[in-house]
């Protein structure tokens, strides 16, 4: 699905739609640079069960969001990321009435070797080479936005796995 098959949120109706928005779930996303690659993985089970995505998962009880996205990183392909810095916060509220608040990471390479695990398959991809169509479909609109140094906010709503609307705020490049 293309950024032209969805509708867009308008920002100002959204504001109102989105206002008492409450996540059932935090969790964090991790995406790993190093010479021209990103590393990103095949999820094998959970919410997004056979798409590509980076690593993460939900926070938990009295975990702050960077200590879960080492942890995650960690436990999903046994290395840890470096140099982690807080890029973007994504708010997905799904037609069955599940809402997920993620907060999105960049690293600058890792320590260790990756490995797959019963939760990934790791995938070091080049940059040029991101397969977008085996991604949630967001990912094509904010994952160029963050690549570039750009930090965002964005509000998604989902049925199932389609995309049906979305709002992207554009904050302040990283420093």
């Amino acid at each position: 699905m293309s950024t032209a098959d969805t509708k867009v949120i308008p920002h100002t109706t959204d504001a109102a739609d989105w206002r008492g928005w409450r996540a059932d779930d935090r969790a964090t996303v991790v995406f790993v640079r190093r010479s021209g690659e990103l590393l990103l993985i095949r999820k094998l089970r959970g919410l997004g069960a056979g798409k590509i995505n980076g690593p993460g998962g939900k926070l938990e009880p009295g975990e702050s969001a960077l200590a879960c996205a080492i942890r995650e990183v960690e436990e999903e392909l046994g290395v840890t990321p470096l140099g982690l810095s807080e890029r973007g916060r994504l708010c997905f509220q799904f037609r069955d009435g599940y809402a997920l608040d993620v907060s999105v990471f960049m690293g600058d390479g890792c320590r260790g070797q990756v490995r797959a695990t019963d939760e990934a398959i790791p995938l070091w991809t080049p940059l040029d080479q991101i397969p977008y169509d085996e991604m949630w479909a967001d990912d094509r609109i904010w994952l160029p936005l963050m690549l570039a140094g750009q930090r965002f906010s964005g509000r998604f709503l989902y049925d199932g796995d389609r995309m049906c609307a979305h709002a992207l705020d554009i904050l302040d490049p990283v420093a």
